[in-house]
């Protein structure tokens, strides 16, 4: 192989995360998008687990797991230094998006597959870790400080999934400086590049 491949999905957060780290260090992919429910068998031979993203690189090594595909980019160019500062907060935001946040914002936007609680007890839960990012972002610009860093790639698909469960909801939600952060991402040349439809 001659070339880095990723297996992706669009509108997965995992997999936008690593779109944007990847197009962001200037490496050379070719985007196979899969569906779903028809996953191409390649995929699943060079990964048995059947999710995306996976990453193959020209030299065949295959990376599973998207914070990984992360590292691995940045590891190739980084040119406005997104692991810079490689502080404690960086790695403590993202463990606690990927681990207790990611369960509530399933619960909360797949509440008819949890009816143990209702929708606004997962919102609620979830809720507690938007709150934490609104007081971060209270005296800076990004979570980690005044400029973008990994810990704003690799969280803002998450925030903006957790957003469009219930705009309305959101759209009062007292987190105005979250609020600018994730629009303000939204609107970025970088998340647009890789959500942009081919």
């Amino acid at each position: 192989m001659s070339e880095n491949l990723l297996y992706s999905f669009r509108r997965c957060p995992y997999a936008m995360r690593a779109r944007m780290a990847l197009r962001y260090s200037g490496v050379p992919l070719t985007i196979i998008e899969v569906s779903l429910k028809a996953k191409p068998a390649q995929m699943l031979a060079l990964s048995p687990k059947g999710t995306v993203p996976v990453l193959v690189c020209a030299d065949g090594r295959v990376i599973e797991q998207s914070l990984d595909i992360m590292h691995w980019a940045l590891a190739q160019h980084d040119p406005d230094q997104w692991l810079q500062p490689a502080q404690p907060l960086v790695s403590q935001l993202i463990e606690a998006n990927d681990t207790r946040f990611k369960v509530w914002l399933d619960r909360y936007k797949y509440a008819i597959r949890y009816p143990e609680h209702p929708m606004e007890n997962y919102r609620a839960q979830g809720a507690a870790f938007l709150q934490h990012l609104e007081a971060l972002l209270e005296h800076d610009d990004y979570l980690a400080g005044s400029t973008l860093s990994l810990a704003d790639v690799a969280l803002a698909p998450f925030i903006r999934q957790f957003a469009h469960v219930d705009r309305e909801w959101f759209a009062h939600a007292p987190y105005p400086k979250l609020k600018h952060w994730l629009e303000r991402f939204m609107a970025s040349a970088l998340f647009t590049g890789v959500m942009a439809k081919t």
